[in-house]
C-alpha cells in the first residue's frame, strides 16, 4: 500500500525563506512565525499520514454506495471526517465570527495540499464546503450567513456547487433548471444537475447545495442565471433542522477515479431555495467559489504528483534491477537499485523539480489572494486572476504527466492494482477536466485574462520577472537568471504574436492558447525556482545548519532550467505557426 509523508520542511522553506511571510505587510502575516507554522503543519501532516492516507486505497476499492436514497461513504471515512472536524481544520482560514480561526489563506493552502495528497476523494468533502461557505460569505445576506456559516465552517454541514446539466457543461447559458418565485420570498427549484461532487453522503447532518438556475422571464443565456441556497434539510428559525427538502440523489456516477467521493446526479423537484446575491447575477456569485476551487484543483495536480513521486522514489531506491553502466554500486546484492540508472534519475528529477516548483507557485498564488483580500489590493487581485488559469491548467496537465512518470518507474508493477500507483494516475486525471476543462482555462487566459484591464496585469508580470533578473545578475545566480530571462522573452514574443495576428484572425491566437498556458506555466515555475535558488544561496552563505537541503535545491533548480524550461521555445514555435495547420481541414475530412 502506498504511503505519504507531508513535505513540511519544504513548505517551511517556501513560507519563510522564499516568501518571507512575516515580513509581508499583510494583516495576520506577522503572526506566522516559524515555530507557529511548523506546529500547524506538523500536526496536519501527522493527521494526513496516519489517518487519511491509509483510507485512500480503501476509498478507491470500496467507493460510495447508494441505497434507498442514502449514500454510504467507504469504511473509515466518517470517523476520519469527525477527526478532521474536531481538529478545526475546515475552518482554519475562515472568519472567527463564524467559528473559524481566521488564519491567512496561505496557511489554508499549505494544509490543503496535505489533504489532497493523502486522500483526494476524502478532501473534496471539506474542500467543496469551504468553497460554498466562501460564496455565502461574499454574497449572502446577514441572515443567510448566520444560518449557514457556523455549521459549514465547522463542517457539521457540508456544501456543494451545482452547475452542470446533462446537455450543457461549459456553456451554462443553456441550462434548464428553473427557479419559480414563491409568495414567501423563496423559490421552487426544479431540474436535474449532474457531476455533483459530495452531493449526498453520510458524513454530515445537512448538505447545503448552491444551485444555478433560471428565474422565468429573465434574460436569455448566461445573463439570466441566478444562484440559490438549497439545503438538503430545511433550517428552522432556531437553527435546528426541519423537514427534508424536495431533492434527492438519483445516481452515483461510476468514474475512472476519486471513487471515495460521491459524484451524484441530483434531482430537484420543486425544492425550496433562497436567492444568493442578486437576481440574474449567479455566475458572479458562483465564480467566488469557482476561482477558489480552481486554485484548489491546481493543488490536486501537485498533490497527486507529489504522493506518486514519494512512492516512486522509495521504490527506485529499493528495487534491484540491472547494474550501473559505470560499475557495480551494490556489490553485496544481485543487482543495483533502479535509482542508479540515468533514465530513472531523469524521471525522478522531472517529478521532483515539478512538485517543488509547483508548491512554491501555489503558495505564492495564495499570498496574492491574501494580499488582495486582506489589503484590498486591486493589483494583486488582477495578478492572481491572470494566474488562476495557469495554476489550474498547467499544474494539472503537468501533475498528471508526473503521476504517469511515477507509475512508469514501477514498470509492470505500476500497472498492477496492489501497488496503488494507478490510483494516483486515475485520481489526477479528473483535475484536468473539472472546474473548467484545461482547454477552457487556456482560452480564458488568452481570450480574456491577457487583455484584462488593458493588459495591465500581464505587463506587470513581465516587469516583475525583468526586475528580478536585473536585481540578481551576479555570477552565483547566472545559471538561474539567464534561462529565466530567455524564457520570459519567449513568453513576450508569444504575446506579441497574439496582438499582431489575433485581431486579424482570432483562430491564430486561440489555436496557440494551450501552448501559451504551458509556456507561461514554465516561466512561472522558473521564476519560483530562481527565487528558491536565491534563498538557498543566501542560506549557504549564512552558514545554514542544513547545507545538503540547500545544495539539493540548487541542483534541482539547475535541472529545471536546463531540462524543462527549454520547452518554452517549442511552445513559441507552435504558437507562431498560427492556425492554418490546426484549422486546415474541414470537419467532414477528419
Amino acid at each position: 500500500m502506498p504511503s505519504y509523508t507531508a513535505p513540511t520542511k519544504d513548505m517551511q522553506f517556501i513560507l519563510h525563506d522564499v516568501l518571507k511571510v512575516t515580513d509581508q505587510p499583510i494583516p495576520g502575516y506577522d503572526e506566522l512565525e516559524r515555530d507557529f507554522t511548523a506546529a500547524i503543519l506538523e500536526e496536519c501532516g501527522k493527521l494526513n499520514a496516519e489517518v487519511l492516507a491509509p483510507l485512500n486505497t480503501v476509498g478507491d476499492i470500496e467507493g460510495c454506495v447508494l441505497e434507498n436514497g442514502v449514500v454510504r461513504t467507504p469504511k473509515g471515512f466518517k470517523d476520519a471526517f469527525d477527526q478532521v472536524r474536531d481538529g478545526g481544520w475546515p475552518g482554519l482560514d475562515m472568519p472567527e465570527e463564524f467559528g473559524g480561526q481566521n488564519m491567512p489563506f496561505v496557511m489554508g493552502t499549505a494544509t490543503l495540499e496535505m489533504f489532497a495528497a493523502s486522500n483526494q476523494a476524502f478532501a473534496m468533502y471539506q474542500g467543496l464546503t469551504h468553497g460554498a461557505a466562501s460564496a455565502i460569505l461574499a454574497h449572502g445576506s446577514d441572515a443567510q450567513k448566520a444560518t449557514y456559516l457556523p455549521k459549514m465552517v465547522s463542517c457539521e454541514w457540508t456544501g456543494t456547487m451545482n452547475l452542470t446539466e446533462a446537455h450543457c457543461g461549459t456553456d451554462l447559458g443553456l441550462m434548464r433548471t428553473k427557479a419559480d418565485p414563491q409568495d414567501d420570498g423563496s423559490y421552487a427549484i426544479t431540474g436535474e444537475k449532474i457531476f455533483i461532487s459530495a452531493g449526498e453522503h453520510d458524513l454530515a447532518d445537512n448538505i447545503v447545495h448552491l444551485v444555478l438556475a433560471k428565474i422565468p422571464g429573465g434574460p436569455e443565456g448566461i445573463k439570466g442565471v441566478s444562484l440559490f441556497i438549497v439545503p438538503k434539510f430545511l433550517v428552522n428559525e432556531d437553527g435546528s433542522l426541519g423537514a427534508r427538502n424536495s431533492l434527492a440523489c438519483g445516481k452515483i456516477e461510476e468514474k475512472m477515479g476519486i471513487h471515495g467521493n460521491a459524484t451524484c446526479v441530483m434531482n430537484y423537484d420543486g425544492a425550496k431555495g433562497w436567492l444568493l446575491g442578486t437576481e440574474h447575477k449567479g455566475m458572479r456569485a458562483m465564480f467566488t467559489m469557482m476561482n477558489e476551487a480552481r486554485l484548489g484543483v491546481g493543488m490536486q495536480g501537485l498533490a497527486q504528483a507529489d504522493a506518486a513521486y514519494q512512492n516512486a522514489l522509495a521504490y527506485a531506491k529499493d528495487r534491484l534491477q540491472g547494474r550501473a553502466v559505470t560499475g557495480t554500486e551494490n556489490p553485496d546484492g544481485p543487482a543495483d537499485p533502479l535509482i542508479v540508472h540515468p533514465d530513472i534519475r531523469r524521471s525522478l528529477m522531472d517529478q521532483k523539480s515539478f512538485t517543488e516548483g509547483a508548491r512554491a507557485f501555489l503558495l505564492w498564488g495564495a499570498l496574492l489572494i491574501d494580499q488582495a483580500h486582506r489589503n484590498g489590493d486591486a493589483d494583486a487581485d488582477g495578478l492572481i486572476s491572470l494566474m488562476t488559469p495557469v495554476l489550474k491548467g498547467f499544474l494539472t496537465d503537468q501533475g498528471f504527466d508526473m503521476a504517469v512518470q511515477a507509475q512508469q518507474v514501477y514498470g509492470g508493477h505500476g500497472y498492477i492494482e496492489e501497488w496503488g500507483m494507478s490510483q494516483f494516475v486515475r485520481d489526477a486525471r479528473i483535475a484536468m477536466i473539472y472546474e473548467g476543462a484545461n482547454g477552457v482555462q487556456a482560452l480564458d487566459l488568452v481570450g480574456r485574462k491577457l487583455a484584462q484591464d488593458g493588459g495591465k496585469h500581464v505587463m506587470a508580470f513581465f516587469e516583475m520577472v525583468k526586475t528580478f533578473c536585473k536585481e540578481n545578475e551576479g555570477d552565483d545566480m547566472s545559471p538561474y537568471v539567464g534561462p529565466l530571462k530567455q524564457a520570459s522573452k519567449d513568453l513576450q514574443a508569444a504575446g506579441m504574436f497574439f496582438m499582431q495576428e489575433g485581431m486579424k484572425n482570432p483562430n491564430a491566437a486561440l489555436a496557440g492558447s494551450t501552448d501559451f498556458m504551458h509556456l507561461m506555466g514554465h516561466v512561472c515555475l522558473a521564476l519560483m525556482w530562481a527565487r528558491m535558488a536565491k534563498a538557498s544561496l543566501a542560506a549557504l552563505a549564512d552558514g545554514t545548519e542544513d547545507p545538503d537541503f540547500h545544495k539539493t535545491k540548487l541542483t534541482t533548480a539547475r535541472y529545471y532550467m536546463t531540462r524543462q524550461l527549454p520547452a518554452t521555445a517549442m511552445h513559441l514555435a507552435r504558437i507562431q505557426s498560427g492556425a492554418d495547420s490546426v484549422m486546415g481541414i474541414a470537419a467532414e475530412q477528419f
